[in-house]
């Protein structure tokens, strides 16, 4: 292995071992986003051993022109000059459309054209929506702006379910499009910045009924994770387009991964080849679980953790009869003389489980909201505080079902710099019994860490 390359995940036994990024916005020589292609791709040129393949979901070249000729041109240069280091016979190199690369009908026909992609998707969409199986892997691409539904935001599902329950004995599925399901980093906006309301929870049903392990898009020019269901949807938009959302946060970068019976493993590289985030999903069990006494202060675990750092809760308890609108305290992780960076409760009429993370001194705190508890009713909740996984990180399940689902929220940021503090209380704030109470009964609360 030369001084300058980058190990590789890979699979434990059996397995796939590939490469995700997408985004590029390239294609016309000497412009800005050629150089910082470049870079990304330096990166992975690196890797050792390289990926078996590659995935792509869409925007490699800036497209949004009105002259065929022109487009075709782009193409060409981004194909026979950009990535003309790959071997795509060796390497397969697979993409979805995009709204720089199938914004009309003419650029839908360049794109079959120039690409010539697999030809087994829908009536209309050949070359456009398709399917690849690599023996346990099912990979299916669809076009999340089909100019035959109006464009940019609409997606045909139909066929993604047929094709999905024809390859149901496949142990893995991922399915790529373009434009995010759920909003990224807090933009949003139907059709533009994700797929349209229409489409979105069908789309996701079928994913989840499929037991589909990711949908991969980007559109979003970020790196995210989160999870709905049970179902990663994974974006990468840092392939070269010099734009970031938000800038003080992303970063251009190229996701290496690997895939094997024991699950999903992978690494997020800058250009300077620095891993600046990575997961294992699904992460392992919780073990050595700590009982916390409702209405207690407990020392803690404070200081600074890594990014594989996951913090578990598990809380049950009865709700009060008839609804509540002031905030109630579940669990808090403080220090004194501070906000708590740290407050797990219910807010508001419809007793909604909310999480606010605090930031630094001056700045207000950022707010994720979970399921609505009913009034009288028990409740057993699972949450998992995950460093490894950004503003994804926050996640619930109910404990009658496995599937992890991330809060809502609308920040680019998540655990990744947190502090735990030194002092937990349950059952009401850091302000002693009075602060924000839990009103209902039984409350109970177990925590584990892991690493």
């Amino acid at each position: 292995m030369s001084v300058s390359a980058i190990p590789s995940l890979l699979p434990g036994g059996p397995g796939h071992r590939f490469v995700l990024y997408g985004d590029s916005c390239s294609g016309v020589p000497g412009a800005l986003h050629e150089g910082t292609f470049a870079a990304v791709n330096a990166v992975l040129r690196r890797l050792d051993p390289p990926p078996e393949f590659i995935l792509f979901p869409g925007d490699e070249i800036i497209g949004l022109t009105a002259d065929p000729e022109a487009l075709r041109a782009q193409w060409r240069h981004w194909l026979d000059h950009e990535m003309a280091w790959l071997d795509r016979q060796a390497t397969p190199l697979w993409h979805t459309t995009g709204n720089h690369t199938t914004y009309d009908e003419m650029s839908e026909r360049v794109f079959r054209e120039v690409l010539q992609l697999p030809e087994n998707g829908p009536p209309g969409q050949e070359g456009l929506s398709y399917w690849v199986r690599r023996g346990d892997l099912l990979l299916v691409f669809v076009h999340t702006l089909w100019t035959g539904l109006g464009g940019e935001g609409h997606v045909e599902t139909e066929w993604l379910e047929a094709t999905l329950r024809e390859h149901a004995d496949v142990r893995h599925k991922i399915v790529l499009g373009h434009h995010p399901v759920f909003p990224v980093n807090g933009f949003s906006g139907a059709y533009q910045r994700e797929i349209g309301p229409e489409y979105a929870g069908r789309f996701w049903d079928i994913l989840v009924e499929a037991d589909v392990l990711a949908y991969v898009c980007s559109h979003m020019l970020a790196f995210d994770v989160q999870v709905h269901r049970g179902v990663l949807q994974l974006c990468t938009a840092g392939a070269g387009t010099a734009h970031r959302m938000p800038e003080e946060v992303e970063y251009l970068h190229c996701i290496q991964a690997a895939l094997d019976a024991d699950g999903f493993r992978y690494q997020v590289l800058d250009t300077d080849g620095v891993v600046r985030e990575k997961l294992q999903w699904p992460f392992k069990p919780a073990e050595n679980w700590q009982n916390l006494s409702p209405g207690s202060h407990a020392a803690g675990f404070g200081g600074s953790k890594g990014p594989n750092h996951v913090v578990e809760l598990r809380i049950t308890g009865f709700m009060a009869d008839g609804p509540h609108a002031p905030a109630q305290t579940l669990f808090s992780a403080f220090d004194p003389q501070i906000i708590a960076p740290l407050w797990l409760g219910l807010r508001g009429p419809h007793q909604t489980l909310t999480l606010i993370l605090g930031r630094k001194p001056g700045r207000s705190p950022h707010y994720w909201f979970g399921p609505d508890l009913i009034p009288g009713q028990p409740f057993d909740i699972d949450i998992a505080l995950h460093a490894g996984m950004g503003p994804g990180g926050m996640l619930y399940r109910k404990h009658e079902d496995h599937r992890w689902n991330s809060f809502h929220g609308a920040s680019a940021t998540g655990l990744e710099h947190m502090v735990w503090p030194a002092q937990w209380s349950v059952g009401h704030g850091q302000g002693g019994p009075v602060d924000r109470p839990f009103i209902g009964d039984g409350l109970q609360v177990q925590i584990t860490a892991a690493v």
